[in-house]
């Protein structure tokens, strides 16, 4: 899935309590997560969601009705205009939008071989490099078997609109909570160039008021 750049820009400016909140509540079944940066006439969103709030379940689709269920989320979520509606005034067109089933685990799974790989590096010298590269085995193959038996999945959309009157985006309306039946709130990242803001949206509230945002 190609990265758009403001993507990037809203994650480095929502890093401090982005990445806090995914540690805290990472994977929590009801709330997914959506990313957006504003700069100039371009929106960029990114969007993550358990399997569970979008199909009812996380384990891999196994039979044709999970797949089928999978292939018509995947199908909806990339239909960004239908789940996050925008102010008709701020005449905002999709210009690119993608969304896939992901494993939660398996990303996690390499983010920790990686950080295990480094710590051995830093500790190459030691008089136990023996000790720690067996504890790092050790840990990675109990990472992996909880993995396998886990089996979390998590939906991942990436979108980018031009917005002819971006001052017009004054409040974003979360249609989601209507197609997905199992999603009860939305965190809610923002980024512009007078820097980054926080929100929660539940579904009993589903309209996000931006006004003096900008």
């Amino acid at each position: 899935m190609k990265c758009i750049l403001p993507v990037a820009l809203v994650l480095s400016s929502t890093a401090a309590f982005g990445e806090e909140t995914r540690q805290l509540d990472a994977h929590e079944h009801g709330v997914g997560t959506l990313n957006i940066a504003l700069e100039g006439n371009t929106v960029a969103m990114e969007f993550l969601a358990p399997g569970a709030d979008i199909v009812g379940f996380e384990y891999a689709a196994q039979s044709a009705e999970d797949r089928t269920a999978v292939e018509n989320a995947v199908a909806t979520l990339a239909r960004p205009a239908d789940l996050f509606v925008l102010p008709k005034g701020a005449e905002c067109t999709v210009t690119q939008a993608s969304a896939a089933l992901e494993s939660e685990e398996e990303h996690d799974a390499h983010d920790d071989h990686a950080k295990h790989e480094d710590d051995h590096e830093d500790h190459a010298e030691d008089k136990h490099d023996d000790e720690h590269e067996e504890h790092a085995k050790h840990d990675d193959d109990d990472h992996y078997e909880h993995a396998e038996e886990a089996g979390h999945t998590e939906f991942h959309a990436e979108y980018q609109l031009t917005c002819a009157k971006p001052d017009a985006i004054t409040e974003i309306t979360f249609a989601y909570f209507d197609v997905f039946k199992n999603a009860l709130e939305v965190e809610v990242q923002i980024a512009t160039a007078s820097g980054a803001k926080a929100f929660e949206v539940e579904r009993d509230a589903p309209v996000l008021d931006l006004r003096g945002l900008y």
